[in-house]
């Protein structure tokens, strides 16, 4: 039986587990199959998003001062479309579905509002891809942990190109 993406179903499936106190747990609750289909669905969406994301800011933005991050998007998005095709043959592994929908993309004139919302993008996928790795091992699936632990690396390299370009540190990801 092939499980089919949460969001082509009309529902959404909250990304993070918390204690009934609202605290994250220190071990990883044992996740189904199935949870890590909807759970792998959303980091799909998160990619096309990002895939759309970058190459429409490497083209768009402008000024001399954001030349070299615009390259360096460009980069971004064919790495986006690699982590996109990795998550679809995971999700295929586990007898699911790959979605085909995106998140919705933010857009703006402002090149510093277009890069703060890639560094919240990659931030959010960060946290995802943490959980994801640990859901993973719980499962016994460390090959697939190991699959978005190379994403992760990416991702995080991401996030600095993109704190870099604004002129700032990096997200304390510590939390």
């Amino acid at each position: 039986m092939r499980v089919h993406p949460p969001h082509e179903q009309g529902s959404h499936v909250p990304t993070k587990f918390t204690s009934p106190a609202g605290d994250p747990p220190r071990q990883p609750e044992r996740i189904s199959r199935a949870r890590l289909i909807e759970l792998l669905n959303e980091d799909l969406s998160r990619e096309y998003q990002a895939i759309i994301a970058y190459v429409v800011y490497s083209q768009v933005i402008k000024g001399a001062k954001f030349m070299s991050i615009a390259t360096e998007l460009e980069a971004h998005a064919g790495e986006e479309l690699q982590h996109a095709i990795t998550i679809a043959k995971q999700i295929d592994y586990l007898g699911g579905d790959p979605t085909v929908v995106a998140d919705k993309v933010k857009t703006s004139d402002k090149p510093e509002e277009m890069l703060r919302f890639d560094l919240k993008n990659e931030t959010d996928t960060i946290r995802a891809y943490r959980d994801r790795v640990r859901q993973c091992e719980a499962l016994g699936e460390f090959a697939m942990a190991e699959h978005i632990r190379a994403i992760l690396m990416q991702e995080q390299e991401h996030q600095i190109d993109l704190a870099t370009a604004l002129g700032e540190d990096p997200p304390d990801m510590t939390s």
